[in-house]
C-alpha cells in the first residue's frame, strides 16, 4: 500500500510554523547607543527586545536613538514599551529619540500623538520647559493606552477579529475619519454602553472590518 504524503515525511521534519522573532541590533555611537529594530513587534513585545532596550539605555552615557525603519508591525504594546523606556531614561537624566521610522512605526507614533516625545530638542531651546512638556505628554499617552486596548477588545468580541485585525480597523477608521486614535477608541467603548457612534464613524469602522475579514483573493 503506498504511503500517504504525510507519512512519507522524514520523522525529523518539524512542520510546526515558527514565530517571527524581532531582530535587535545595538551599537555605540559616541555618548549614545543606536538601536535598530526589525520585524514584527506584536502583543506582547518579546521579553528579549525589552531587555535589549534596557541594556542599551544602561550602557549609554546620554541615551538611546531608535531606528524603526525595519519594523513591519507594531501596536499598543510596542508603544507602551517605548514609553516605559522613555520614562526610565528621564529618571536617569537621559533621552530616547526616534531617528527614523517605517510606515508601521510612523503611523503608530503619529496617531497616538507621541512622535514629539521622541524628537530631539533643538539646540538653544528651553530644556526645562521641554522636559516638562515631555513628562505631560508621557502621562497622557500612558493614560490613553487602556482605552485603546479596551476598544480593541470590543472589536475582537463584536466581529471575531484577531488583535492585529482589531488594531488595523482602529488605525484605518482613525485615518479615514480624521480622528485621534484614542478619541475613536473612547467612542467605541462608550458605544458599548448605549451611546451610538456617529454615522460617519460607523461607516468607516464597518468598511475597515469588511476589509480585514475579506478573503485574500477578494
Amino acid at each position: 500500500m503506498p504511503e500517504s504524503a504525510h507519512s512519507a515525511l522524514p520523522p525529523s521534519v518539524d512542520t510546526t510554523p515558527t514565530a517571527v522573532v524581532p531582530l535587535v541590533d545595538a551599537r555605540p555611537e559616541g555618548t549614545r547607543t543606536l538601536v535598530t529594530l526589525q520585524g514584527e513587534l506584536g502583543l506582547p513585545v518579546d521579553d528579549q527586545v525589552q531587555k535589549a532596550l534596557r541594556e542599551a539605555l544602561t550602557d549609554s552615557a546620554e541615551g538611546v536613538d531608535l531606528d524603526l525603519t525595519g519594523v513591519e508591525f507594531c501596536d499598543c504594546s510596542t508603544l507602551n514599551t517605548l514609553l516605559t523606556l522613555r520614562e526610565q531614561a528621564l529618571a536617569q537624566g537621559k533621552t530616547v529619540t526616534v531617528r527614523s521610522t517605517g510606515p508601521a512605526a510612523g503611523r503608530l507614533l503619529a496617531l497616538t500623538g507621541t512622535l514629539a516625545m521622541f524628537t530631539p530638542t533643538p539646540a538653544g531651546g528651553d530644556g526645562d520647559r521641554s522636559l516638562g512638556v515631555e513628562v505631560v505628554q508621557l502621562r497622557r499617552a500612558m493614560q490613553t493606552r487602556p482605552v485603546i486596548d479596551l476598544a480593541r477588545g470590543v472589536l475582537m468580541a463584536s466581529f471575531g477579529l484577531s488583535p492585529e485585525q482589531a488594531w488595523e480597523v482602529l488605525v484605518t477608521a482613525s485615518q479615514h475619519t480624521n480622528t485621534k486614535l484614542h478619541r475613536l477608541a473612547d467612542d467605541l467603548v462608550t458605544a458599548v454602553q448605549g451611546d451610538p457612534l456617529p454615522d460617519a464613524v460607523q461607516r468607516q469602522v464597518a468598511a475597515a472590518v469588511a476589509r480585514v475579514t475579506a478573503p485574500d483573493d477578494a
